[in-house]
């Protein structure tokens, strides 16, 4: 997503998602409830990114935040 976000794990995050819930996913790699947004945003310049399950399923939320498909893992961690 960005190469001033911190990276937060190199790898992605494997999430149990509930149909129609909506989920924030940290895009700055500061939180401390990672994969998701807890505020530790604030004057970064990032905002968190809304993600709404359209089923119950597993999702590969991206740790590394350098996704091109964010919040969505890519691979791109495999390349840092």
């Amino acid at each position: 997503m960005s190469e001033n976000a911190k990276i937060a794990q190199k790898g992605p995050y494997p999430v149990d998602v509930t149909e129609g819930k909506t989920y924030f996913w940290c895009a700055c790699g500061r939180s401390q409830r990672q994969p998701f947004c807890d505020g530790s945003h604030k004057e970064t310049g990032f905002e968190p990114v809304k993600f709404l399950a359209d089923s119950s399923k597993k999702v590969y939320f991206c740790g590394c935040k350098q996704s091109s498909t964010a919040p969505i893992c890519d691979g791109t961690h495999s390349r840092l």
